[in-house]
């Protein structure tokens, strides 16, 4: 094997490490009777095991069909999420996370139910592993967007492109933006005020009240700055 592609075999398997790591902390934050949102990514695949070890009674609540696919497969109790106002906990995974919690998530697709699913939670914690933590955010940034008139809204949102990937969970046309970030609030505004755009990954920091990193095997809690208030 080439030294390259050895490096990165390291890479890759220290980073499974890590995410490992991250997941299980975070399955030791889920206390009986609560209802859960469980998100969507390879991070996550760790979480899943990780919380059906613990025998818990919770409720989940899933944010794709893969995901809710594995968790009942594992033996976690999945249920719609229609009638509950309110989540206990969501756990989720990041694509990155930067110093001041503005994250960007959504690299399966997911993020549109991802966002209603953390926005529902009284605690909405971030797992990820250490190579997710960045200095400043960069693109892209995904976006799933409607089909109608979606070459005009792929205009009006540019530099964007389509991704050659499924659609979302609720069939939404899954896109990237592609630009420099910048200030993510003031980017977060234009791609919401887009019309023809669903939901973007940039979840602001109102939203995240915890980032559990991989550090190696063990696993560090960033709790987001004391007096900041939770959207």
């Amino acid at each position: 094997m080439p030294d390259a592609a050895r490096a990165g075999t390291a890479l890759r398997s220290a980073a499974e490490v890590e995410k490992r790591a991250a997941a299980r902390a975070a399955a030791e934050l889920v206390a009986p009777g609560m209802t859960v949102g469980l998100g969507t990514g390879s991070t996550v695949a760790h979480l899943l095991p990780a919380l059906a070890a613990r025998r818990l009674e919770i409720s989940c609540v899933a944010t794709s069909l893969q995901t809710a696919r594995l968790a009942t497969e594992l033996g976690l109790r999945v249920a719609p999420f229609g009638g509950a106002r309110e989540l206990d906990i969501a756990i989720d995974g990041a694509d990155q996370v930067a110093p001041g919690f503005w994250a960007v998530k959504g690299g399966g697709g997911a993020h549109t139910r991802e966002k209603i699913v953390a926005a529902a939670a009284a605690r909405f914690v971030v797992i990820v592993d250490s190579s997710k933590l960045v200095p400043v955010l960069g693109p892209p940034v995904p976006l799933e967007l409607v089909a109608f008139g979606v070459a005009g809204t792929l205009a009006r949102l540019a530099p964007a492109a389509l991704r050659d990937a499924p659609p979302s969970p609720d069939h939404g046309v899954i896109a990237d933006y592609l630009g420099e970030i910048g200030d993510p609030a003031e980017l977060a505004r234009r791609l919401s005020e887009t019309p023809g755009l669903v939901e973007h990954g940039l979840f602001a920091p109102d939203m995240v009240s915890c980032v559990v990193v991989g550090r190696g095997e063990d696993a560090e809690c960033l709790e987001r700055a004391p007096g900041a208030s939770r959207a």
